[in-house]
């Protein structure tokens, strides 16, 4: 078991950050008997698999939804894959922007070397 500062520090966020994934309902901690959130592997793994939704522009809302279709059950399934199919979609536009974007800084940045060296031989 884990605590809420243990946690933080070893995945690199703030304890906020658990207190508000928490008040969002997307993590449920466990209590000791003075009422301190306990974490689990289970929780570490699971907070691994939220902050790569995070990383990768997923909405709170739609992790909070996801979250909830898994406490509800395996009936659930179709529906978690449904909203994970498309964030997948999600994800595959933001490589092709970023793949675009960087083809046309490649062909700035050369543009300016290009210049640069002109004005570098040029007496």
């Amino acid at each position: 078991m884990y605590t809420i500062s243990q946690v933080a520090q070893h995945l690199n966020i703030s304890a906020h950050t658990l207190r508000y994934y928490e008040k969002e309902h997307i993590i449920s901690p466990d209590r000791n008997e003075h009422g301190e959130r306990l974490y689990t592997e289970d929780h570490l793994t699971w907070l691994k698999f939220v902050m790569k939704l995070k990383q990768t522009q997923m909405p709170i809302a739609k992790i909070r939804a996801y979250a909830q279709l898994f406490l509800e059950g395996e009936h659930t399934a179709s529906s978690r894959l449904q909203l994970l199919e498309e964030h997948r979609i999600s994800i595959k536009q933001q490589i092709e922007t970023l793949l675009v974007t960087e083809e046309m800084l490649d062909h700035k940045i050369a543009s300016y070397k290009d210049l640069l060296l002109k004005k570098a031989v040029t007496p």
